[in-house]
């Protein structure tokens, strides 16, 4: 059974990582989150679940306003060939969240480790990251530094990269969910 989001807040209380969680209306995408990112400060994030051809397993936690040049973003991550989302089943069962809900702290689920997590790093340049707790009805905030050290602490040490911009992007949502 997956962890529930008591489960999530009792591991980073084990493992020491300060959080606060808001509570708000279910949020699906970037557009819908506009008024949750009104309320609280920090870099807020979209979440792409994918998969390539291989078959090997992706997380990618960015930035909510990075435009990603999905083409060219398998060379990035040295992934086989073009990478596709993966379908809500292998979501539930790889990271047990449903669509909309997907988040770094998911991969507590994760056992053994089978994704590999890239985090943006126009994400990290903010001190304060804030994810979704396992649902989408909320919002944890945590220390950057944190993050990565619950990514590395279920072990799935993360890469920080730049991700690819399509040619000519601009800062605006891309309506990718988050």
């Amino acid at each position: 059974m997956p962890a529930s989001p008591a489960d999530l807040f009792a591991l980073l209380d084990r493992l020491a990582i300060p959080h606060a969680t808001t509570e708000h209306e279910a949020v699906f995408t970037v557009a819908e989150s506009a008024s949750v990112k009104e309320r609280i400060p920090g870099g807020h994030s979209k979440n792409l679940f994918l998969k390539d051809k291989k078959g090997r397993l992706f997380l990618v936690t960015a930035e909510a306003h990075t435009p990603i040049d999905l083409k060219r973003l398998h060379e990035t991550l040295g992934a086989s060939g073009r990478l596709s989302f993966g379908s809500a089943d292998l979501l539930r069962a790889t990271l047990g969240v449903e669509p909309g809900s997907v988040t770094p702290l998911a991969v507590m689920n994760d056992v053994p480790a089978s994704v590999d997590v890239t985090l943006d790093a126009a994400l990290m340049a903010h001190p304060q990251v804030n994810v979704h707790p396992l649902v989408n009805t909320a919002t944890t905030t945590l220390a950057r530094e944190d993050l990565v050290r619950f990514l590395e602490a279920t072990g799935h040490p993360p890469r920080i990269l730049a991700l690819p911009k399509p040619d000519g992007a601009g800062g605006s949502g891309d309506g990718i969910p988050s």
